[in-house]
This record gives structure tokens, C-alpha cells and sequence, in this order.
């Protein structure tokens, strides 16, 4: 039963914040998962006796739900179960004295699948042309709201074509789910701008502009990515996604300037570090893939060292893995094939290389966790 809420003020207002328009919940298992409902009721003149809602979708509705809600002054959570799927309209009405008081609508929100993409410009906005969503079941959170996942992807640098409307719409059709982002790629960036303020490294990036010298002549990461990603992260909280998609290495191997160039072994030991802080920070073990990745331009293909690493995370288990973008030569490059950044039939191949990676596992976690 509700608390009684009365107000003296003349209009009624019910307001929802979550789910929000366009917004994935993370479902937790293969039939569906739990939404909180939230939001804020106020300035109604008589008692209210109850929150109800209804879910809407192919065509039809369910019955009115009543919610059991938990207040904070005026606002109020409530969980409702919600299968897999998507897109739905969400009613919500407060009723007392046997009508209906107020009333609001969502009216598209899923659960499906939520990724987090991170690691420098082939994560990012940096493709030679820019992708939509044909499915419109792929959608991107900029970190207030959510919108169709169509590039560039907030949150991400550059202002170009990604892998992600590609890889969600793949996806998509395959588990008949809509598929979220959270985009966080940064252009150019090693994986040590990545790690933690104050974490130290003998060698400088090519790129000074996120670390800093130190007076006994190391250098340390001021912070800045590790910051901006947990706390994307932060934002939809515990379990709200189902891994990182890492894909990073180009801008530790092969460095023109060779004292730029970041040994393998700590490239291995800065990226465990960057997964098991980010983990810490978020409270959560939060799944990671990592990809093979440190390709420049035709005659500069990979770095055995930088690759070796990356499997190694794999191989003790710290991730798993993920593409390897490196077997992507220049057909698939930007430039006429000079260039490190995909083109369009290249962001086409790595959207599916992804699939070949990330579908399988999330097969077997979902069998998993449908098991008694």
C-alpha cells in the first residue's frame, strides 16, 4: 500500500525519468530482466492510493500492473519485470478514490543488449563514412539521453563512421533484442593515457597532451580518459552492460620515434591494470574483449610484441578475445588503402568480425544463466 500524498496545489503531474525514450536496460537473462521505474509525482489535491503501469507493444497491451514504489519526497522507484525485446510503451497513472489522478507514457524503450566500446579511432568516430541503423533497434547514450545509434556516436571522438550501427543491427537480428552503446574511443590515445591518475611509466606516447613528466624522469597519466570512462560507466550502473569492447594498440606499436614505443610486456601489464582498476572503481567484474590490433599503414602491418600481449590477456583469462583487426590489409583502409582508419567495406568487415566474436559467448551466457 502507498503512503497517502496530498497536496493543496492545482495541478497534477506525474513525470517519468526512467526508462527514458530510446534507453536498452541491460536485460539479466534470456526472457528479460528488471526495470526500475522512477520518476516524480506532485501537486495532486486529493490521496493518492496507488501507481500502476502497462507495457504495449506489438499491436497490443497488458493489464494494468500496480507498482510497489518506494518514496523520497515526491519521487518515487519501482521495479517492473519486462521481457526481452523491445521497442515497448511504458504507461504509468497514479489512481485514489477509484480514478485515475494523473497520467504519463514513455513510448519506446527495450531490453536487450548493452556494450560499452572503448580504445582509440577504430573504436571510435574515425571511419571513412559515417553508418546508420537500417534495423532502428540500435540506439547510443550520450550520457543524459538516448538516441538511434546512427555516427557519429556521442561520447566518442571524431566526426566520422564507426563499426557500431554494423555491429548492433548484426546483433539485433540475431538475438531479436535491441543493442545499446556507450561510446568511449579516443583518437590517437596509447594505453597509458588510459590508466589512472598517477600511474607512472619510463616512456612518454607520442601524444603528451593526457600525461606529464615527472621531476625523477618518469612520466604519469593525469587521469583524464580512466576519469571520463569510469565514469561513463557509473552512469548506468552495476550489471546495466554486458562488456567492454576494447580496441586499441596502434598508438603503442611501431612509434616513429622508437622511444615513443611501448614494450609488449607493459603494454600487457598497463592494460590489466586499466581492466582490473576500472573493474575496482565500478564495483563490478565487468567483462572485457580485447582485440589484436596494431596496424599503421601497408609495410607497417603489426607489432609481434604489442599482438603477443594483447593475446595474453586472453590466454590468463583477464579477457577475451576479440578480433583480429590487424588480418585487415588495405582493401580495407581509408586513403585508397594508405591510410589506418577502415573504409566502408572495412567498418563492414569489423562490425562482423566483432559478431564472430562477442555472439557466440553471449550465446553460451545466456544458456548459462537459463540453466536450473
Amino acid at each position: 500500500m502507498l503512503p497517502f500524498l496530498q497536496s493543496a496545489l492545482r495541478a497534477a503531474e506525474l513525470k517519468i525519468t526512467s526508462p527514458q525514450e530510446y534507453q536498452v536496460l541491460q536485460r539479466t537473462s534470456i526472457s528479460g530482466g528488471i526495470l526500475t521505474v522512477s520518476g516524480e509525482i506532485a501537486n495532486l489535491g486529493t490521496a493518492v492510493k496507488a501507481l500502476e503501469a502497462r507495457l504495449t507493444f506489438n499491436g497490443g497491451s497488458r493489464d494494468w500492473q500496480k507498482l510497489t514504489a518506494t518514496f523520497s519526497g515526491t519521487a518515487f522507484q519501482a521495479p517492473l519485470e519486462v521481457p526481452s525485446g523491445g521497442w515497448y510503451r511504458l504507461e504509468v497513472r497514479a489512481v485514489g478514490e477509484g480514478k485515475t489522478l494523473a497520467e504519463t507514457a514513455v513510448e519506446k524503450f527495450g531490453v536487450g543488449e548493452v556494450f560499452v566500446v572503448a580504445g582509440q579511432s577504430n573504436s571510435a568516430n574515425h571511419g571513412e563514412e559515417k553508418q546508420i541503423t537500417r534495423s532502428a533497434r540500435v540506439v547510443t547514450f550520450n550520457g543524459k539521453t538516448w538516441q538511434l545509434g546512427n555516427d557519429p556516436q556521442p561520447g566518442a571522438s571524431g566526426g566520422g563512421g564507426s563499426f557500431l550501427p554494423l555491429f548492433g543491427d548484426a546483433m539485433a537480428q540475431r538475438f531479436n533484442v535491441p543493442v545499446g552503446f556507450i561510446a568511449c574511443g579516443i583518437g590517437a590515445t596509447s594505453v597509458r593515457e588510459w590508466l589512472p591518475k598517477g600511474a607512472t611509466f619510463p616512456n612518454p606516447p607520442t601524444l603528451e597532451s593526457r600525461v606529464r613528466r615527472l621531476p625523477d624522469g618518469r612520466w604519469e597519466s593525469d587521469g583524464q580518459a580512466y576519469d571520463h570512462f569510469v565514469s561513463r560507466l557509473k552512469q548506468i550502473g552495476p550489471s546495466g552492460f554486458r562488456a567492454v569492447l576494447w580496441h586499441q594498440g596502434e598508438s603503442d606499436a611501431n612509434q616513429r620515434d622508437v622511444t615513443r614505443t611501448l614494450p609488449g610486456a607493459l603494454y600487457r601489464e598497463y592494460l590489466e591494470k586499466l581492466i582490473r582498476d576500472s573493474r575496482q572503481s565500478i564495483d563490478w567484474n565487468a567483462p572485457w574483449f580485447v582485440a589484436q590490433v596494431s596496424y599503421h599503414v601497408p609495410g607497417d602491418e603489426s607489432s609481434a610484441e604489442i599482438r603477443e600481449a594483447q593475446a595474453s590477456l586472453w590466454k590468463d583469462g583477464i579477457a577475451l578475445p576479440g578480433p583480429d583487426s590487424d588480418a585487415m590489409k588495405s582493401e580495407f583502409r581509408e586513403s585508397g588503402g594508405k591510410g589506418v582508419h577502415f573504409n566502408t567495406k572495412g567498418l563492414r568487415e569489423h562490425a562482423a568480425r566483432w559478431v564472430e566474436k562477442v555472439a557466440p559467448w553471449l550465446d553460451e551466457q545466456l544458456v548459462a544463466k537459463a540453466a536450473p
